[in-house]
Parts: C-alpha cells; structure tokens; sequence
C-alpha cells in the first residue's frame, strides 16, 4: 500500500489513490492513507462486509481495485460487479504455488527460481488473467525470510508498474 501510495503522488505518475479500504483496524495501510490525506475505511471482517466496500468504492469514484496486503476471500458476487477490475499481488510466479504459504511452498519443491506475479482477481485463488510478473532466484542459502524479502523488494516494483500500465491503457484516474 504504502509503495503504490507513493507512486501515485508523483505528478508523472498516471493514477491516484481515491481511497483505502481494509478489514482489519490495525493494517500499515491505514496509517500511509493517513499520513498521505487519503480516506481510508475499517470494514466488518466477519463476515466481510462487501456490500459497504462497493459503496465505499462506488462514492470514492474508483476505477481499479488493489489489494495490497487483503487476506481475504472476495466474493463472487462482489467481483461481478468489479469484473477485471480488481488486481492484486502474489509472491510467486502464477501458476505455481497458489494461495498461502508461496514462499514456503517454492523452497519445499526446491525450485531456482520464483517471484511475483500481478494478476486479475476472480473466484478462483489466484488464478485470474497474469498482468505482470517478475522472477526471483531462489538461493542456495535461503529461508523463508531471506527468499520473502527479495520477492517483496521486486512486488513493489512490479505491482507499481502494472498500475501504470493499466491506467495508460484505461486512461483511469482513480485507484
């Protein structure tokens, strides 16, 4: 949240963020939403309450979902309603090592490389159109702490340049 906050508070950069919105009252995002003069909302988490998430996007005039750090299911109903409009971020090279734990998930399988991947949202875990993605070697030496922040290191970068291009693409203004 807060590297794609920043990207947008450079003049060149061609979105904006209209709004946070999270389910959980002590996420970083909220603090880099205030610290930054962007509204930002709490939600119900249980269940999640999507419905006011709609509205929320809805009266903020939002043309592009991201989720950042959300972990939590989205709705099929909710994601019809933000058909391809909804991307989010995964630490690992789609389609290998789905849902959570992707870091753990490589090293176990032993892999030599994996990284990040942008994708659309759909019902499906992690399984929505590939926007962008960016690999990450794994190394002799690394855990899961090591391999995660590398990966992390590039999904700010790669998630700030998918939001770029979508928003060229769309010529959106608010994310």
């Amino acid at each position: 949240m807060q590297a794609l906050i920043e990207a947008c508070q450079d003049q060149n950069f061609p979105a904006e963020v209209a709004c946070v919105t999270t389910n959980n009252s002590e996420a970083t995002g909220l603090k880099a939403a205030e610290q930054a003069g962007v509204p930002a909302f709490v939600v119900n988490n249980k269940p999640l309450d999507a419905d006011t998430i709609h509205e929320i996007l809805v009266q903020h005039k939002v043309d592009l979902i991201c989720l950042a750090g959300f972990m939590r299911i989205l709705q099929a109903n909710f994601l019809s309603k933000w058909n391809n409009k909804v991307i989010n971020i995964h630490p690992s090279l789609l389609p290998s090592f789905k849902g959570l734990n992707a870091q753990e998930q490589a090293l176990k399988a032993g892999v030599k490389i994996t990284g990040c991947t942008v994708h659309y949202v759909t019902p499906e875990i992690d399984a929505g159109a590939i926007i962008a993605q960016v690999a990450v070697p794994v190394l002799p030496n690394d855990d899961i702490q090591s391999l995660s922040e590398r990966i992390l290191a590039e999904e700010h970068k790669c998630y700030i340049e998918a939001v770029r291009s979508i928003a060229k693409i769309y010529d959106c203004n608010n994310y």
